[in-house]
């Protein structure tokens, strides 16, 4: 591995919904009579129960409701619904826009996403909006920001981040100041400047300002802010060129501050202490992530205890204990400090602190977390997390939001291969954490939904989490979101599902939740959706599809039509990659389910595959590959790979890859081993200059590489024109190298199987031929080839040979002795190898051959293909009986002149065809 429900319909049991309003409910058990239901007009509800329920729809449930009749068009229409209007998860331009104005005459609140959103904010005629929260807003330019603000004169809340303004200079600041005089909030993010002028002009025209935040701001004059007398919350976090003695001079002056952020500043401890003492109303200084305030701290604990009752908040603080000795009012440890209804009601300045406290809070822990400085393990696993956990419960919807986002980033140690620190991950499951999040994955507000979502998709990285998760009811809760008809809830649930679906305990559990039949639908709801949501949902289908039961149901749910549709006409490589994945293992059950099959019957599907791997990414392209090779296992596909250029294509890939990764080289040979199986392919592979590639990946260090190679390489050389080029291209040294010395016992028995090919005599007439027209001394370095390989085949075949065991099996007639040797001897990954009728009448006539040594790699090979319990060991038992192998290895285990190895293994050999013809007849 490496890295969001609402119907309209009443459940079926419970009646159905009729055109119009009319809605038959059973009150009645199952199967009794019709006449205890109900017609009920929903028609006949009164205007304010219809208005509670628009309420709690979300807006295309909200539109889809007030198309029922004329009626409720006009409920859905009114004021008190469109107060608040959150457009983060929907396109937005001026289009928009243009048809939501005749509804947003009451607008108050509107939340947005990107600066094209707010360029198309005046659209909407919402000439008392009195809040604007916007993010992912980098491009907003000045004239945006001024047109924004002269359109909307009685804004008093402007909230734009946590992307940096890049674009914003100290004239848009000017103009927000001139046009919104009302203002009483204004938090940016990363503005270039924030001048003199700029800041004078706040001071002179908004008289009403007490909240200002300039965060991560490149300059901001330090002086002009302390001519804000109304200021009572200022946060300068993240700004890196303040003046700290003017500052700490000047914002003594600002007689209504109660609260200062000055976190991931490089503020000086004297200048904090400045503050404290001299800054009359200043109640709290908030300095998390300050280097210098955090290192004077621990040199001397006591450095800000003389602060009269005012509190620096640290990140060695107990910022809990902190708040707690500011308003000893409520027990914190019975109600939660973060909670306004513990507060507000009996002490206003502590309520408004709180709601600050926990803005600043979450922004500030985000931002650490997303920058992941080094020496923060014990300040999330202590404090941090519980933090990031009681900001979670807070009555602010944006604070919720962002302490889930924080959950989210904070575990991530490597976004490139999505580790999770174990630790962080698993401090928030013992703290409650999980259940608060699918708690907040419930909620009906879309953006909380995405961000939960997102933290649980991150968490269950870790097993342990995502074990807590499907116990908690996770898996069921990710499905619904995934079924949400918003894209960014979909997309972060299908994540979720992704990440627990790698866990095979989970898979079934996916399965019955309908998590698979969610995420296909995914796959067709979005077409041409973002990268996001489509890899997520077919690397979902991936993992599922890698178990042979939820294969099944993957191909039933229509998966394959899906991935194959995502392989075909998707651009994004994220997607294509996971689609080829999910091809690769749904083709991967081919002796358990028709799955195989069904893919390479599918339109295009071959076609898609063979196309992706000439992609450029590296990832599309093993994949692809992979798919490929797994799908021709079966002998109809194998042909179909083949005519729609598959030999060629895999031929190019393989000459590409020599410098690639380990996992692209082996799939890319292991293609051509599976489509080598064929004459017409392994004579077009051959011809079409695949051994030499082939040769250069077997001579990989790396066994998955070589012995997959080997094992192309073994198709190849059985034929004789290609054995040729094996010998010609200096194949002889590579395969005697592999046979000799490769750890794998696969990669030796293929390369001993490939030498014996080459030197049975077939290529002799081959090689004459050539010879005729070239010089001789092919003819002499063919026969000196022949010796090196026999001596290695004969090696190799010894190192399987016990001579006290195999005396005694040769002594004994007792089957026993036999099933000894048998198990001593057999590699266990030969029994997946499935050879046709011509190979294995190749070993049959190998049998006969002069040479001992080829002898007795024959009954090797047969013993190794015909053990009881091989996956084609019957196949291959039918195909000797069919040979009259009988004839041929009863002399040869009876031979005087053969060694005591060949006469054994022909011994197993006629044991084994024994057993299956026992259990056929049976």
């Amino acid at each position: 591995m490496t890295r969001r429900v609402r119907r309209r319909t009443c459940r079926e049991r419970e009646g159905r919904v009729v055109r119009g309003a009319w809605c038959v409910v059973s009150a009645r058990p199952e199967g009794e009579d019709d006449a205890a239901a109900v017609e009920v007009d929903w028609r006949a509800l009164p205007d304010d129960t219809v208005l509670q329920l628009f309420a709690r729809l979300n807006y295309r449930d909200r539109a889809s409701m007030a198309s029922a009749c004329r009626a409720w068009r006009a409920l859905g229409s009114s004021s008190c619904l469109w107060s608040t209007l959150d457009l983060r998860a929907h396109r937005y331009d001026r289009e928009v826009a243009s048809s939501l104005a005749s509804r947003c005459g009451s607008l108050r609140r509107l939340r947005l996403r990107g600066h094209e959103a707010a360029e198309a904010v005046p659209a909407l005629c919402a000439h008392g909006l009195r809040e604007v929260v916007a993010d992912g807003c980098r491009g907003l330019t000045d004239a945006t920001l001024a047109v924004l603000a002269a359109r909307h004169e009685d804004l008093q809340s402007l909230q734009i981040g946590p992307d940096p303004l890049e674009r914003i200079s100290s004239d848009a600041l000017r103009h927000v100041a001139l046009c919104c005089s009302q203002l009483r909030r204004l938090r940016l993010s990363g503005l270039r400047e924030a001048d003199a002028d700029a800041v004078g002009a706040l001071a002179r025209c908004c008289p009403l300002l007490e909240d200002v935040a300039f965060l991560d701001c490149g300059t901001v004059d330090e002086t002009a802010l302390a001519g804000i007398h109304s200021l009572r919350f200022l946060s300068v976090a993240g700004c890196r060129n303040l003046k700290w003695a003017t500052a700490s001079t000047s914002w003594t002056q600002l007689s209504s501050l109660i609260a200062l952020d000055v976190s991931r500043t490089d503020v000086s401890p004297s200048a904090v202490s400045r503050l404290i003492s001299h800054a009359k109303t200043l109640k709290l200084i908030c300095t998390l992530n300050c280097i210098s305030v955090e290192e004077e701290q621990l040199h001397n604990p006591a450095v800000f205890s003389n602060s009269k009752g005012k509190v620096v908040l640290t990140i060695n603080s107990d910022i809990f204990r902190s708040f707690e000795t500011m308003f000893p009012i409520v027990d914190a440890k019975e109600h939660g400090v973060f909670h306004q209804c513990n507060w507000s009601h009996k002490d206003k300045i502590a309520g408004d602190i709180t709601t600050w406290l926990e803005w600043i809070l979450s922004q500030s822990l985000l931002r650490i977390a997303e920058s992941n400085p080094q020496g923060m393990d014990g300040f999330w696993l202590q404090k941090g997390t519980t933090l990031l956990l009681r900001l979670l419960k807070s009555l602010q919807e944006d604070v919720q939001e962002r302490a889930a986002t924080a959950l989210a980033t904070f575990v991530v140690m490597d976004d490139e291969t999505a580790n999770v620190d174990p630790a962080r991950s698993e401090a928030v499951m013992q703290n409650g954490g999980i259940r608060m999040l699918l708690d907040l994955a419930r909620c009906s507000r879309e953006s909380a939904q995405s961000e939960a979502a997102k933290a649980i998709a991150n968490l269950s990285v870790n097993t342990k989490v995502a074990k807590a998760v499907a116990d908690e009811g996770g898996i069921t809760i990710l499905t619904d979101l995934a079924k949400s008809m918003n894209r960014l809830v979909a997309e972060e649930a299908a994540g979720g599902l992704w990440n627990l679906s790698v866990g095979e305990d989970h898979k079934a559990s996916i399965a019955v939740s309908g998590g698979i039949k969610a995420l296909v639908d995914l796959i067709f709801r979005w077409p041409a959706g973002t990268d996001g949501v489509l890899e997520r949902a077919a690397g979902a289908l991936a993992n599922l599809a890698a178990d042979d039961k939820c294969s099944l149901e993957v191909a039933k749910a229509g998966g394959v039509h899906a991935l194959v549709t995502l392989a075909r006409s998707c651009k994004l490589d994220g997607a294509l990659e996971q689609a080829a994945r999910g091809l690769a293992n749904l083709a991967a059950h081919g002796d358990n389910n028709d799955n195989n099959a069904a893919v390479g019957q599918e339109a295009g599907a071959l076609e898609a595959l063979v196309q992706l791997t000439g992609s450029q990414n590296e990832g599309v392209r093993q994949e692809a590959a992979g798919a490929l090779w797994n799908l021709s296992f079966d002998d109809r596909n194998r042909e179909a790979i083949a005519a729609v250029g598959g030999v060629e294509a895999l031929v190019a890939l393989v000459q590409q890859c020599l410098n690639a990764s380990e996992g692209l080289q082996e799939r890319a040979a292991g293609a051509l081993w599976g489509l080598s199986v064929s004459e017409a392919n392994s004579i077009a592979i051959g011809q079409g200059g695949g051994v030499a590639p082939l040769l250069t990946l077997a001579r990989s260090e790396v066994e998955d590489v070589h012995e997959t190679a080997a094992g192309a390489l073994w198709n190849l050389a059985f034929y004789s024109g290609n054995a040729l080029r094996i010998v010609e291209e200096g194949g002889v040294p590579v395969l005697v190298k592999i046979c000799s010395s490769s750890g794998s016992k696969m990669a030796r028995f293929m390369s001993a199987l490939a030498l014996a090919y080459m030197f049975d005599g077939r290529m002799d007439e081959v090689a004459l031929v050539g010879a005729s027209s070239a010089s001789s001394s092919k003819s002499v370095n063919i026969e000196g080839a022949r010796r090196i390989a026999f001596k290695h085949i004969e090696t190799f075949v010894l190192t399987f040979s016990d001579p006290q065991m195999f005396s005694t099996a040769a002594a004994s007639s007792a089957p026993a002795a036999l099933s000894h040797v048998a198990e001593a001897v057999f590699i266990q990954e030969a029994g997946h190898l499935r050879c046709s009728r011509s190979e294995i009448g190749r070993f049959v006539v190998m049998l006969r051959n002069p040479s001992p040594i080829l002898r007795a790699c024959a009954a090797f090979a047969l013993l190794q293909f015909t053990i009881p319990g091989g996956r084609h060991a019957v196949h291959h038992a039918g195909l000797l009986q069919e040979a009259g192998a009988g004839r041929v290895l009863r002399p040869a285990a009876a031979a005087t002149t053969a060694s005591i190895e060949a006469k054994i293994f022909a011994r197993i050999v006629l044991r084994n065809l024994e057993h299956h013809q026992s259990g056929t007849s049976t």
